[in-house]
């Protein structure tokens, strides 16, 4: 419970910083929810063509897009520096939360608030609305996959950032990870074989961001939910296993 409290008093904070520059806040909400339409414009075009991709269709992107959209601004809200993880590291600044007597890596990484993600966050539960396929039982699922790929996005870039303990700057390494789990994490896992796929459930755990969430909020099943707890699970131990190694 302390470490509840704590966090909802910085979350407070970082939102009285963003809120400070209100027309600021709006103006970067509204301006990342056109941004996430403009990019999915181009599998609404693609859909008008091929009406059908090994089972998925548009109905089922906009669900993927959806959980994708609403993982990336949970993380963007609540925990922002994870993006920025690998710099805190190499210039020192990790310093300032070592000295203060709070779990160093929660407080570090929730400590920013990248106010744009609101925009991402809105942007999933439209996109949802838009599928086609919305149901109240689906709309639950739908925040709970959400949560769960939150989870594995979260621990992924703090997994990719505490490399920087060994590597020094890894500042394009992060990037690059950023944009390979959002391009991948779209895609349906059914247009890739066996080998793509272990890439997509470890190395690189775009699946269970996207594809998978997706899978679960259309029909629920239980190997679904398994994955999405097993994959948020292992990757948040293997996160702060890390983190603390170092």
């Amino acid at each position: 419970m302390k470490e509840l409290k704590f966090l909802l008093a910085v979350w407070q904070a970082n939102l009285l910083s963003v809120m400070e520059y209100r027309v600021s806040f709006i103006t970067q909400v509204f301006g990342m929810m056109l941004n996430d339409f403009m990019y999915f414009a181009i599998w609404i075009i693609f859909f008008q063509q091929f009406k059908d991709v090994r089972g998925w269709g548009i109905g089922d992107m906009y669900i993927t897009y959806g959980v994708l959209a609403s993982a990336f601004g949970v993380v963007s809200l609540f925990f922002g520096n994870a993006f920025t993880l690998s710099e805190i590291i190499n210039n020192g600044r990790l310093d300032y939360y070592l000295s203060l007597p709070r779990p160093v890596l929660l407080h570090t990484v929730s400590s920013r608030m990248i106010s744009s993600g609101m925009g991402d966050f809105t942007y999933g539960f439209v996109s949802y609305a838009l599928s086609g396929q919305y149901t109240w039982d689906g709309f639950l699922r739908f925040i709970l996959a959400t949560f769960l790929a939150a989870t594995v996005f979260a621990s992924f870039l703090i997994l990719v950032g505490s490399l920087a303990f060994w590597f020094g700057i890894i500042s394009n390494l992060t990037n690059l990870m950023v944009n390979a789990m959002i391009t991948f994490g779209i895609y349906p896992t059914t247009l890739f074989d066996n080998y793509a796929k272990l890439i997509l459930f470890t190395i690189i755990p775009a699946a269970l961001m996207g594809a998978v969430p997706a899978e679960f909020i259309t029909q629920f099943s239980w190997l679904s939910l398994a994955k999405l707890f097993a994959g948020a699970i292992i990757f948040l131990f293997l996160a702060i296993t890390i983190f603390y190694t170092c």
